[in-house]
């Protein structure tokens, strides 16, 4: 990747990309860059906000991201009745905005910093647009060595009782600013065929990051498999409305 000369602000209008929840006190700078630095090899850099100590930049190379922990009072009550859980303080990490060619290295990174907090709090993180809760236990399953599209972006299945059939689809894409996918499956089939279409066609976009067009193809290599654009519409899995595209086989 090319290095900048000069790091990217992170953008206020970005939402957070998680929340961490936690008891007692929140990691010193100096406990995170010790740990990340041990993981990942940095250099971490951290800096404090003017007069927001709790507020931090913070930068690896040229991924940059923003901490702000503990959040303050006031946004932590509406958000601990939401998340239906009993930590007495939260904070986020939220990445800076970036071109769509550099989205999974600043993903990457903005997670990393999301799986250390949880570690070294022993709270627990949130993924926002996952909908999931990520406990210690399971990070330390993610080591996040490298970027893997399947810890960022779950398949998940649900029923589509109308036709009579299995909806499988991503949730994750739109974190890197690319429609979800989805695919349909009859009843009494094997659903992991579809599973790994899905998985590679995510993959695909994560490294064009752009949302193919309807009745377009995509080809995949690691398949040998081209893919057709066929449907787009809107649906709501995890309780907020976001933009699908089908996929199918294509000869």
């Amino acid at each position: 990747m090319r290095i900048r000369k000069k790091s990217p602000k992170p953008s206020a209008r970005r939402p957070p990309l998680y929340f961490v929840g936690y008891r007692g006190t929140a990691p010193a700078p100096h406990e995170l860059k010790t740990w990340y630095d041990h993981e990942y090899g940095g250099p971490l850099t951290l800096r404090a906000e003017e007069q927001a100590t709790e507020s931090w930049h913070a930068a690896h190379g040229p991924w940059t991201a923003h901490i702000v922990m503990p959040l303050p009072a006031t946004h932590v009550v509406s958000l601990k009745e939401q998340l239906a859980w009993e930590h007495e303080h939260m904070g986020a990490v939220t990445p800076s905005l970036v071109p769509p060619r550099d989205m999974p290295d600043t993903i990457l990174f903005a997670a990393r910093l999301a799986r250390g907090l949880t570690l070294l709090t022993q709270g627990t993180a949130y993924d926002i647009t996952t909908n999931q809760y990520v406990n210690p236990s399971d990070w330390r399953d993610r080591p996040l060595t490298h970027f893997i599209v399947g810890d960022h972006i779950p398949i998940m299945q649900g029923e589509d009782p109308q036709q009579h059939r299995t909806w499988c689809y991503t949730l994750g894409l739109s974190k890197f600013g690319v429609d979800e996918l989805e695919m349909f499956l009859s009843p009494g089939l094997p659903d992991q065929p579809i599973r790994d279409l899905l998985r590679e066609t995510a993959d695909e976009l994560t490294r064009t990051g752009q949302s193919p067009k309807v009745r377009s193809t995509v080809r995949l290599g690691l398949l040998g498999q081209n893919i057709a654009i066929t449907n787009h519409r809107t649906a709501s899995p995890a309780g907020r409305m976001l933009s699908f595209r089908e996929i199918n086989y294509f000869p």
